[in-house]
């Protein structure tokens, strides 16, 4: 191991800001960069090391590999938090846009929902088949699916959610309206009892391994589309019409008041997805 890998590590060691998965996922962020930076020619380097123009090499890398805005700012979140802890958070700019780094696009009206089909009988761990079937019937991220721990969260109507499974801490509700919904979540509580889709033998991490091995081995990626399924789901179970990302009407085309009904779908679903900002819906329903 070179030596800004193993004081990367050691840094992440020392300052475990945030909860246990975003710990790991810093850790793997900043492990990457390390290796790139190598790669590109900065050899020898410390955690200490860090300059504008590492920054800049490797945003100049990342863009002529395609990566997407988004995963850039995430990358950026990461750097800056190594620069504040090494007392050089002054070298990089606070506004990603000095950086090159362009906004995020947000309405691109593609649709990016996906189903669960015949592959999920290829998964063979019972505690991640769950946490798909969580996902694709209640729009759960990947980490809250895992977490998920009914016999706390299931309130009769409705999922409470605790801060701690989900994306910035925020709890959030989620609606139990249909026949499907509840047979599931009889099964999780048949299998869960009092405890969590975590195996009582593993860590969130390990059980995270498993899911993400799982899935790969039966052919599944971006796992993500299936809240994206369930906001196009709930949006035409509102509207009564389809999402304008799964063949709907744009808004454009909508009458005075049906874009009252399609405004009230988006803030509802927003909500139950535990986005703060609405304009994020436009990602999963399209305009």
């Amino acid at each position: 191991m070179d030596d800004l890998t193993y004081e990367l590590r050691q840094l992440c060691r020392r300052n475990r800001d945030g909860s246990h998965a975003r710990q790991a996922d810093r850790l793997g962020v900043l492990t990457l960069i390390s290796r790139q930076l190598r790669e590109m020619g900065f050899r020898q380097m410390h955690a200490s090391s860090l300059k504008r123009k590492h920054v800049e090499a490797l945003i100049a890398r990342w863009q002529a590999e395609g990566l997407s805005a988004g995963t850039q700012k995430n990358r950026m979140t990461d750097i800056r938090w190594w620069a504040e802890k090494v007392g050089k958070a002054g070298i990089i700019p606070a506004e990603n846009a000095e950086l090159a780094i362009p906004n995020r696009v947000f309405v691109t009206n593609e649709n990016k929902a996906r189903a669960l089909d015949d592959r999920l009988s290829r998964i063979t761990d019972i505690f991640v088949r769950m946490s798909l079937l969580l996902q694709a019937l209640f729009g759960f991220r990947r980490e809250e699916s895992i977490k998920f721990r009914p016999s706390y969260a299931d309130r009769g109507d409705h999922l409470a959610l605790k801060g701690s499974w989900c994306k910035g801490s925020r709890p959030r509700t989620v609606p139990i309206s249909t026949p499907e919904q509840r047979a599931l979540l009889d099964q999780v509580h048949r299998l869960a009892g009092t405890g969590s889709l975590i195996p009582a033998h593993k860590s969130y991490i390990e059980q995270r391994n498993v899911y993400d091995g799982q899935c790969k081995a039966a052919g599944l990626s971006r796992m993500h589309g299936l809240r994206h399924q369930y906001a196009q789901a709930r949006y035409e179970e509102i509207t009564g019409w389809k999402a304008p990302a799964a063949g709907g009407p744009s808004t454009k085309m909508l009458t005075p008041e049906q874009r009252l009904q399609d405004a009230h779908a988006r803030q509802t679903i927003s909500y139950e997805l535990g986005h703060e900002r609405l304009q994020v819906l436009a990602v999963y329903l399209g305009r």
